[in-house]
């Protein structure tokens, strides 16, 4: 059993902090197996909203239909991946999703039924001669080239068991087709730096063969640094948001997940990483991949903040990677994350069309794909000003004063662009990037002082609900507004209320009957994710959430240790530091890499130590050890003791000190409140 002082240093593992790899880890998801106690009817007044909301909409449109069907060569019946870690356990499983068929029920936005119906189709399909997609595998596609010598791999999926499942139920059917053609992998191709598009690599492809056979990982500049760094300061809220965005703990059923409008939501298995041999760094890059042709497009902080698109000249095939999507795209994602450039990416998706014109045939790393120069170019152009006109209508909203709220109520896409399915807010919304516009350009502050510096939330909320002359009166507005499907409104007085006095149950089932209402009407997955989980955190409290950081293993193994060092500095008790000044050296014995850290005015500092900058005070305490130790000690494979005790670590100095300067950081807490107060 491990002490307390070992507890507390293996809560500090940063590896919480990387979990969030990509805008999708964040989108991690397991299937759940909570049954809804609480299944509510949808109002009235929501079968009205939604019947409103696709008024203009052909829902009977079979294009996309036909087009994710089309060169089906074989799809697996109800498909179930286990766990590497757990065999008793999917890490995938779309038999969850069944009840997705026929018309949309009540409590499910009909144009939001209708594209988690094109998301459940899966299978291997033939994009045309010589390269494949396997669709409905993760919530990413992974795409197929043939080569001269191998396969070239598009975007391996997020996890080891779904890559590796997709990659042999392909090879098992292209077989026959390719009867003088090995297995093999000629070449790695990673589009952006989101774990949904490469997690899954060593599940088809050791690091050996890759050195062995002088494999290319073709990546974009700033992949590795993108991928083993995004969020990882801020990545413990950004997991907890996550639950709320992807539903995590939604039951798969009518009333809770049906998909996150990209797709049906990732793969939380084991996930790995490879360090790219060759990097896309300028448009256009070409190069020749084991025989095949390619034009490189960077397109660096669009969607990601390191990706490529890339076309195909012998096949007249652009590949648009996640710069363009069968849906509205995020500006700003609701796990919580850097603002996108609208402007920017709007650019780039124009530059595409200009570059790649002779397209005859698109397909992505998302959704299914596209047949005909004349559909390409007209979805291009359609993805282009959609991106663009809500830049720029936001910003001329903003130069008249308006704020972001308003901002979001006023503005609304155009008939042309509006009634294409490929433009829907499935995922992103109009009314959140336009926030995200806002925030780009001007940030949090409205300049109405009376937001400048407002009471804390609990206080407010305190405050309004003596104003309504008590919690009585405010139920009994909340009850009125829900009755006449007011919900919004009745959504803002009951929060107050809730925060106010969390044990008020009434208050709480009248939010969560109220959110349930406004997840019903939402077009977008993660808004009707978000909703939902609020409605059943309301109902059942806040979850314990559990992690098993040992998946992210060979990830940590390629993250540079300052990443670490970043993530333990926001996590200093700065109270019980102040005037104190301490210090740790941390060497790594196997890499050669020496750090000094130190504690300085209530700041966690941290030096790479070279030789020409040693330590200018004394160091007490020096712990070395190698890096995969160091990993595991992180993720929970072993503990303090057992990482003292190893052949591969030792410390000189006092061990009471090295266990005293650890104990000056705090583990946050993984399942703070959202719909609750702490």
């Amino acid at each position: 059993m491990q002490n307390s002082t070992t507890v507390k240093f293996i809560s500090i593992n940063p590896g919480r902090l990387l979990l969030l790899v990509s805008s999708m880890l964040l989108a991690a998801c397991t299937t759940s197996t909570a049954q809804v106690s609480h299944n509510k009817a949808a109002t009235a007044t929501t079968i009205a909203a939604n019947a409103a909301s696709v008024s203009q909409l052909d829902l009977d449109d079979p294009r996309d239909f036909e087009e994710a069907t089309r060169g089906l060569i074989a799809s697996p019946e109800d498909l179930q991946i286990p766990s590497l870690a757990d065999p008793t356990k999917y890490v995938w499983d779309t038999k969850a999703y069944n009840f997705i068929k026929g018309e949309a029920p009540d409590s499910v936005n009909p144009s939001l039924w209708r594209q988690a119906k094109l998301n459940n189709i899966k299978g291997l399909f033939e994009f045309r001669p010589d390269i494949y997609q396997l669709r409905g595998f993760d919530l990413s596609n992974m795409t197929l080239i043939k080569g001269d010598t191998g396969w070239i791999v598009v975007d391996p999926l997020t996890s080891k068991e779904t890559a590796k499942y997709a990659y042999d139920f392909a090879m098992q059917h292209l077989a026959d087709r390719y009867p003088d053609m090995s297995t093999n992998i000629s070449a790695v191709i990673l589009t952006h730096s989101h774990i949904d598009h490469f997690g899954g690599t060593l599940g088809i492809i050791s690091k050996e063969e890759i050195d062995k056979n002088n494999i290319p990982v073709i990546a974009p500049l700033g992949f590795m640094e993108e991928a083993t760094s995004e969020n990882i300061l801020a990545g413990t809220a950004m997991m907890r948001r996550s639950s709320y965005m992807y539903g995590k703990d939604l039951p798969r059923n009518q009333y809770g997940h049906v998909g996150s409008g990209l797709g049906k939501g990732p793969a939380f298995g084991q996930f790995s990483i490879v360090e790219p041999s060759v990097l896309i760094e300028k448009t256009p890059t070409n190069l020749k991949v084991d025989g095949v042709d390619f034009q490189f497009q960077y397109t660096p902080g669009t969607e990601a903040p390191a990706e490529f698109t890339f076309y195909l000249p012998k096949y007249k095939a652009l590949a648009g990677a996640e710069l363009v999507s069968r849906n509205m795209h995020n500006l700003y994602t609701l796990r919580g994350a850097k603002v996108r450039d609208a402007l920017q990416w709007s650019n780039y998706i124009e530059e595409a069309r200009n570059k790649f014109g002779d397209a005859e045939y698109y397909f992505a790393s998302h959704h299914w794909p596209m047949w005909g120069k004349e559909n390409i170019q007209t979805f291009l152009k359609q993805q282009r000003d959609m991106y663009k006109f809500i830049h720029d209508q936001s910003l001329r909203r903003i130069n008249k004063g308006m704020t972001p709220g308003e901002i979001a109520e006023d503005i609304k896409l155009p008939p042309s662009l509006a009634s294409e399915f490929s433009n829907r807010e499935y995922y992103g919304t109009v009314k959140h990037n336009a926030r995200a516009v806002y925030q780009n350009y001007i940030g949090w502050y409205d300049s109405n002082p009376a937001h400048l510096d407002p009471l804390p939330d609990p206080q407010r909320a305190a405050a309004y609900v003596k104003l309504a002359g008590g919690s009585q009166n405010v139920m009994a507005q909340a009850q009125s507004s829900f009755d006449a499907g007011n919900y919004r409104w009745a959504a803002e007085i009951l929060n107050h209320l809730v925060f106010d006095d969390p044990d008020n149950m009434s208050a709480r089932e009248l939010l969560a009957k109220t959110y349930e209402q406004l997840g019903y009407q939402a077009e977008s997955g993660p808004w009707r994710d978000n909703y939902l989980t609020g409605a059943q955190e309301l109902r059942e409290g806040t979850p314990d959430v559990g992690v098993e950081m040992s998946a992210m293993r060979d990830v940590f193994l390629q993250t540079p240790v300052p990443n670490f060092f970043d993530a333990l500095s926001v996590r200093l008790k700065s109270e019980e530091v102040n005037g104190l000044n301490t210090n740790l050296q941390v060497n790594f014995i196997d890499i050669n890499e020496n750090y000094l850290l130190w504690i300085e005015n209530s700041v966690l500092h941290y030096r790479l130590l070279d030789g020409s900058n040693a330590p200018q005070n004394e160091v007490k305490t020096t712990l070395n050890l190698t890096q995969p130790l160091f990993v595991d000690l992180l993720i929970g494979e072993i503990g303090f003791k057992e990482m003292l005790t190893s052949a591969d670590s030792s410390v000189d100095g006092n061990q009471g000190d090295l266990l005293t300067f650890f104990s000056l950081f705090e583990t946050p807490d993984p399942s703070f409140g959202i719909v609750l107060p702490e």
